[in-house]
C-alpha cells in the first residue's frame, strides 16, 4: 500500500526546521490575533514585575489588589467588548498576582507566556482561552505593547527592565503614538535601581523624558491615576494600536 503524501503544512520536521523559522514567527502573530478576535479583547492593562515575589510579600499583595480594582472598574464600563483586560507575562510572582486579582474580580485575564530553559509554567489564574505562549521574545513583546493602553511596572530584574525600557523607548521616539500611561510602582525601589536624574544630568535623556512615567508607592494613587488617564485618553478609542 502506497504511503499517503505528506503536505508541507503537516510536515513537523520541516515546520520545526531552520527553513521554516519565518512561518513560526508568523504563527506567533496570527494565532494570538485569532484568539483575541474570538474573545472580543479590545485592549489591555499590562503588569510587569519580578517572577520571584511570593504571596504575602508587599509587592505581590499590592499587585493583586491593584489588578482586582482595575478589573472591577473595567467590568463596570458600558461596553459589549472586553476593555482594558488585565494582562501579564503569565508566569509566577507579580504576573501571578495580577492575573489572580483580575480572576478574583471575576474578569477575563490574559497571560503572554514564554518558553525558557528553566522549568516553566503558566499561573492557574489565566482565562484558558487567553493563555498565550510564545517562543520568540520579540513577538511576545510586540503583543504586550500593541494591546496595552496602560503599563504598570512593579520591582523586577533584567526581564522587567527590558520590558520597561522597550515601552519607554517606543514612547520617547514616538514609534508608539497612542497615549501610554506608565506607572513605576515602588518609587523607593526604582529611585535606587535606575537614576533617571543622572541620565538627565549626563545629557543622555531630556528632562521631559522623566515625565513619561508616574511613580508611586500607593495602590490608591496608582488606581486613580491609571483610571483617570484611561478615561481621558483611551475610553473612546477602543482597539489595539501603536
Amino acid at each position: 500500500m502506497k504511503k499517503k503524501p505528506l503536505k508541507a503544512y503537516s510536515n513537523q520536521e520541516f515546520l520545526n526546521s531552520k527553513s521554516a523559522r519565518e512561518l513560526r514567527i508568523l504563527a506567533e502573530y496570527l494565532e494570538p490575533k485569532a484568539r483575541l478576535e474570538a474573545q472580543g479583547v479590545e485592549d489591555t492593562i499590562v503588569f510587569f514585575g519580578s517572577a520571584r515575589f511570593k504571596e504575602g510579600t508587599r509587592w505581590y499583595d499590592d499587585a493583586r489588589q491593584l489588578a482586582f480594582r482595575l478589573a472591577q472598574w473595567s467590568a463596570a464600563l458600558p461596553s459589549s467588548r472586553c476593555r482594558f483586560v488585565v494582562s501579564s507575562g503569565g508566569g509566577p510572582g507579580i504576573m501571578e498576582a495580577a492575573n489572580r486579582g483580575a480572576h478574583e474580580a471575576k474578569a477575563q485575564t490574559m497571560g503572554f507566556g514564554i518558553s525558557l530553559p528553566r522549568e516553566e509554567y503558566e499561573n492557574p489564574y489565566l482565562t484558558p482561552e487567553l493563555a498565550l505562549h510564545f517562543h520568540y521574545f520579540f513577538m511576545r513583546k510586540f503583543w504586550l505593547a500593541y494591546l496595552a493602553k496602560a503599563v504598570i511596572v512593579f520591582p523586577g530584574g533584567y526581564g522587567t527592565l527590558d520590558e520597561l525600557f522597550e515601552v519607554l523607548t517606543l514612547v520617547q521616539t514616538k514609534k508608539m503614538t497612542k497615549p501610554m500611561p506608565v506607572v513605576l510602582f515602588g518609587d523607593s525601589y526604582w529611585k535606587e535601581v535606575v537614576n533617571f536624574d543622572a541620565l538627565v544630568r549626563a545629557g543622555t535623556i531630556d528632562a521631559k523624558d522623566v515625565e513619561l512615567f508616574y511613580r508611586t508607592e500607593s495602590v490608591d494613587e496608582a488606581f486613580t491615576w491609571v483610571t483617570t488617564q484611561l478615561t481621558t485618553h483611551a475610553l473612546d478609542k477602543p482597539g489595539a494600536r501603536l
